[in-house]
């Protein structure tokens, strides 16, 4: 990862190790139990955007295959490597298995809005 802070990792550290369950997204496993690594999503996981794009460099062969829809948003984000996913789509299949993903640096939307009080 390029810029760990940024995605809420502790200082210092570059890698975070997460337990996932069979059937949930990239997505859910980043933004579920602390802590939490914030993956931008700007369409809110529906394929419709393609801001949760990652690189799956390890494990691959254990997640669902890429569909046309994903295929076609992940065409539209910048550094697309064969190895590229959108977090929101790509579920884990496989039980025991180890899923190493990056997030690039780029990947955040740096205009987002804080939450109104």
């Amino acid at each position: 990862m390029q810029d760990p802070e940024s995605f809420g990792f502790p200082k210092d550290q570059k890698e975070l190790v997460k337990m996932a369950i069979k059937g949930q997204s990239l997505l859910e496993v980043a933004l579920g139990e602390e802590p939490h690594v914030e993956i931008e999503h700007t369409c809110g996981g529906v394929t419709a955007c393609s801001t949760c794009h990652v690189w799956v460099t390890k494990g691959a062969e254990h997640m669902s295959e890429a569909t046309d829809a994903e295929g076609d948003r992940v065409d539209q984000a910048r550094d697309v490597r064969m190895c590229s996913r959108l977090s929101c789509q790509a579920r884990i299949q496989d039980d025991d298995v180890e899923i190493v993903c990056e997030i690039p640096a780029w990947n955040r939307n740096l205009i987002k809005e804080a939450p109104h009080d």
